[in-house]
Formats: structure tokens, C-alpha cells, sequence
């Protein structure tokens, strides 16, 4: 895939309605609607003010939630509008619908310096179908397609890669940066290069783990992922995670790292546990010899050593999935000293967002890191070496 896209700064817009579609997908308190964590609102404000600098009337779209039969109060992007105006310290005018009547009379009375925020795209049932009517509606509305979205362009729906075949199509400076560094570490990237995997499931990982074994130096498995990859090699994991169909897939991993010269460090130790709880008391165990009434909950020292280690010379780091069960504090130490070992090393280190972002931020390393990535899923998608609709779709440099 080309990561070489061109952004807002190649393109006029002085005088132009903008479509800029935005990651307004926001944490919300269940009870109140109130947003709880407004990092993907704050995470667009760049691109934002640059437009209204420029002289654009900015039309900003996003999804929230997945609201199942069109239209739900629930799911509304009116919290998200106040909190933007509250941000931008300027009047966000909120159209009552996607590309109905209302958004069209607001739309088309909007003056450069003005923002204009759409209804949640996905009350249109088009949206997620990529289609094309809808696409060429929302087009309508503007002169220039502006993409910002990162953790929604690994789906080709209306709003995300539709209505580049009817504007000019360019990526914000969230998506430059996730091209850049992402694209760049994985095309070009300092070595040695290491590849940091954790994560429930082998399944999950099974592409980015075979795209790696042809890029990085080494590659860490940690997790829960990792007892399936031990049962392969004839040990005993207890009651341990485990992907038995994917047994033969790990072996053929081994294999193919080794006829690659690349390093894959799996566990040697395990803090085990009888019951999956909080409250349960750490017990360590060889990786291959895991109690049938235990089950594998963190790496142990041994392998905290040795990952460590690992990371300590790396000159790019990227690491995907936490190390073991880190939302309960005793099975938390593999995840954090992984962390720390990132924030001490010199090498440029990139978190691939979900579960990863939040243990690093949660251990309150986040601005240790080189960077780290808006989507979960993109992220992945990206680490397996997928096209990534939403970013092909956009005009080559």
C-alpha cells in the first residue's frame, strides 16, 4: 500500500466547504450520555483549526456507537458538538440529521470559519453498506473530502472511503502521522527492529504475526496468545487460554522464523492461578509445565528479563496486545516492566492502540512513547499489511 497521501497542507481550501470526517467515536457514561474521555475530539483539533486558519467551512462527520435501527436519541453526536465548542471555544451548529433536509439548508448556508457537525453518519443505513447514494449526498454538501478518521479506515463505508470518488480526497494531520510513523516503521524501519505481540488470541494476530516475520528481527509473544503457541511445542498449559485448532499454525510460525533468521522469544515462566480473579494469589510455573488446575495469568521474571533485554538495543519497537491479565494489579507486572523497558529505551516505540494504549496510559508511561496509534483495529489491519480503504482511497504525493 502507498502511505505517501497527500494532506490538507497540499490542497486550497480557502473559500471551500470541507467534508472532514472525524473519530468522534467517544467513551459515554450509560446512565447520563455524558463523555467520559474526550482524547478523539482533542485528537481532530489540529486539522479543525488549520481549515478555519485557511478560510474553509467545515462540514466535520463521524459515527458513534452502533446504533442498530436509524435514528436513536442515544446515539447522538450532540454531546460531541458541545464538547468541540467548548474545546474550540467557538459556536458548533448541529445539523438534526446526515443529509436530510436540515443538513442540506445548513450546509449550504455555511460561511467560510464556520463549523457545521452532521448527525451520527451511521442513523443512514447506507453507511456501513458503502453506498454509493449516499456517498454522492454527502458529497454534494462540500468541495473537498479531508479524512482524519485513522480508527475508522480499515472499513469502506460511505463516510470513510465512498465519497472520494466524487471529491478531491486528502488525509488531516492524524492520519499523516499514523501513515508516517506507522507506514514508515514498517517500510523503512531503524533496526534491529521488535515486535512486541500479547493479546488473548492467536487467531487475532495470525496475519500481523506472519507480515512481521517478514519485516522485524525479533518477535515477543506474550499474553494469553502464548499458551497455545507452548501446547504446540508438547507442553502442558493447564487451563490456560487456548486456540487448539491454531496449534499447527504456531508450530509452522517457529518453523518459518527460523528459516528467517528471525528471533521469536516466547515464555519461559508463567504467574499461574487457580481461578480467574482479581483477588487470585500469583503462583509461578514453567511455561511448559503449567498445573492442569492452574491457569497462565502474566509472564514470570525469567521472561520479563528476557524481553526486557530485548527492547533495551532496539532502534524501533511496536508493541500490539498487553502481556498478561494487566486490568488485575498482581498480573500486571509483565505489561508494566514491558512499558518501562519502552519508555527507557531510545528506540522509536509505537503502541498499536486498544488494549496497549490503555495499559500504557493506565501506567502512566504514554508520553514516554514515540507514538501512540488512534485505532485499534486500523492498527492492526495496518500491522498485517492490509489495504486500508480508507486510506487507499486518497490522493497519491
Amino acid at each position: 500500500m502507498n502511505y505517501n497521501k497527500k494532506t490538507v497542507k497540499d490542497i486550497d481550501v480557502k473559500g471551500k466547504k470541507v467534508l472532514l470526517r472525524c473519530d468522534f467515536n467517544v467513551p459515554q457514561d450509560k446512565a447520563t450520555g455524558a463523555i467520559t474521555d474526550d482524547k478523539r475530539i482533542r485528537a481532530a483539533l489540529p486539522t479543525i483549526q488549520y481549515l478555519l486558519e485557511q478560510g474553509a467551512a467545515v462540514i466535520a462527520c463521524s459515527h458513534l456507537g452502533k446504533p442498530k435501527e436509524g435514528p436513536d436519541p442515544k446515539f447522538s453526536l450532540a454531546p460531541v458538538a458541545a464538547r468541540l465548542g467548548e474545546l474550540l471555544g467557538k459556536e458548533i451548529i448541529m445539523a438534526a440529521d446526515v443529509v436530510g433536509e436540515d443538513a442540506k439548508a445548513k450546509a449550504a448556508a455555511l460561511q467560510p470559519g464556520q463549523i457545521l457537525l452532521l448527525e451520527n453518519t451511521r442513523f443512514e443505513k447506507g453507511e456501513t453498506k458503502n453506498d454509493p447514494a449516499l456517498a454522492k449526498a454527502m458529497a454534494d454538501m462540500a468541495e473537498v473530502y479531508v479524512s482524519d478518521a485513522f480508527g475508522a479506515v480499515h472499513r469502506a463505508h460511505a463516510s470513510t472511503a465512498g465519497v472520494a470518488a466524487y471529491l478531491p480526497a486528502v488525509s488531516g494531520f492524524l492520519i499523516e502521522k499514523e501513515l508516517e510513523v506507522m507506514g514508515g516503521a514498517l517500510a523503512d524501519p531503524k533496526r534491529p527492529l521488535v515486535a512486541i505481540l500479547g493479546g488473548s488470541k492467536v487467531s487475532s494476530k495470525i496475519g500481523v504475526i506472519n507480515n512481521l516475520l517478514d519485516i522485524a528481527d525479533t518477535i515477543i509473544i506474550g499474553g494469553g496468545m502464548a499458551y497455545t503457541f507452548a501446547k504446540a511445542q508438547g507442553g502442558s498449559v493447564g487451563k490456560s487460554l487456548l486456540e487448539a485448532d491454531w496449534l499447527d499454525y504456531c508450530n509452522e510460525m517457529i518453523e518459518k522464523a527460523k528459516a528467517k533468521g528471525v528471533k521469536l522469544l516466547l515464555p519461559e515462566d508463567t504467574q499461574c492461578a487457580a481461578e480467574f480473579s482479581a483477588d487470585a494469589k500469583p503462583v509461578l510455573h514453567d511455561t511448559m509445565e503449567i498445573p492442569d488446575d492452574m491457569m497462565g495469568m502474566d509472564i514470570g521474571p525469567k521472561t520479563i528479563a528476557a524481553y526486557t533485554a530485548a527492547v533495551k538495543d532496539a532502534g524501533t519497537v511496536i508493541w500490539n496486545g498487553p502481556m498478561g491479565v494487566f486490568e488485575f494489579p498482581s498480573f500486571a507486572e509483565g505489561t508494566r516492566a514491558v512499558a518501562k523497558a519502552l519508555a527507557d529505551t531510545n528506540a522509536i516505540t509505537i503502541i498499536g492502540g486498544g488494549d496497549s494504549a490503555a495499559a500504557v496510559a493506565q501506567l502512566g508511561y504514554a508520553d514516554k512513547m514515540t507514538h501512540i496509534s488512534t485505532g485499534g483495529g486500523a492498527s492492526l489491519e495496518f500491522l498485517e499489511g492490509k489495504e486500508l480503504p480508507g486510506v487507499a482511497c486518497l490522493l497519491d504525493q
